[in-house]
Parts: C-alpha cells; structure tokens; sequence
C-alpha cells in the first residue's frame, strides 16, 4: 500500500457533546457514513462540552479514557444512547457504561479525578471555537462546516455529497 497522500483516507470531524440529545440522534448517520465508507473516511470524534450540560466534560474525558483501554467508539456509542440517564446520574453512568464494556471502570474513575485527559478535551473544544463550531453536532469535512444543531434534515447527504467529491478528486 503506498502512504502517498492519495491513499490517505478523508478526515470527518464531529465535533461533539456526549450529553447532547441531538448528537444521541445523529449515531444513525455516523453509522451509516461507517457503513457507506469503511476505512476511507477517517471518523474523529472531537470534543465540544457545552456548558449547560453538567456532565458532558466529565463524558470527553471519560471517552479519552475509553480511547486509552482501546475502545472509544463502542463507549461513545453507548455513552450517546444514554443522554438522559447521563444527565440524571452524573459520573456513575460513565462508570457503569465502562463497566458493561468491560473496561476497567476504576482506571476511568481515577482519570476523570487525576484529570490526565483535560489537555485533550481543551485542545479540541478551544480548536472548535477557532474554527467557528457553536453547538452540537458540528461536522467538519474537508474546507466545509455543517451544524447538525440547528437541523439534521439532509446533513447525511450533504456529508456524502461533500466526501463523494474529495475520494472522486483522489482518482
């Protein structure tokens, strides 16, 4: 395989807050983008903890942490599908989500209180701001922002028009 920067796979960017029920809505699309484009589209979830959610900072570090034990998407996934537990329980949840992964729940514990992925999560939410991100779901796709925020109605399709154009550019 050569590593020439034709076979380097497009970059999708979302921009996300693990307690947002408008990310929760969007897993449907970001698994059928998985689905449609496998290892061709690089999936990176950059973290964008909203202020009115309590729990959303404690959840980006505790998906770093997931990242750390090898299994961030299963635990954002899971994480997502839980939004409203997360906002009624807290850290616990980020715990017992881990757990029921497997994962070692008391590593996670220890992270979220010694605090070694808060340089991830500042890096990614002030790189938003930069950038113009506002809310969430953001999409970012080659020189293109979406915000899925205001309206996920034809955002799927306006990504896979977007990264349809990028893979054809690439011959």
């Amino acid at each position: 395989m050569s590593d020439s920067p034709l076979a380097a796979p497009v970059v999708l960017d979302l921009w996300c807050d693990l307690q947002c029920p408008d990310c929760h809505r969007a897993l449907s699309d970001v698994r059928a983008l998985r689905a449609r484009y496998g290892d061709r589209v690089e999936l990176r979830l950059r973290h964008f903890p909203l202020e009115k959610h309590k729990h959303a900072y404690a959840a980006a570090q505790a998906a770093e942490e997931a990242a750390a034990q090898g299994r961030d998407w299963p635990y954002i996934e899971a994480v997502l599908a839980r939004t409203e537990e997360l906002g009624k329980g807290g850290e616990p949840v980020l715990l017992d989500v881990a757990r029921e992964l497997g994962l070692d729940a008391e590593e996670f514990d220890t992270a979220l209180i010694d605090g070694r992925h808060l340089l991830i999560v500042d890096a990614d939410q002030a790189e938003g701001k930069a950038i113009g991100v506002t809310g969430t779901p953001t999409y970012v796709v080659g020189d293109e922002r979406l915000d899925g925020g205001k309206s996920q109605e034809g955002l799927r399709e306006r990504i896979e028009e977007i990264v349809d154009g990028l893979l054809a550019a690439r011959g």
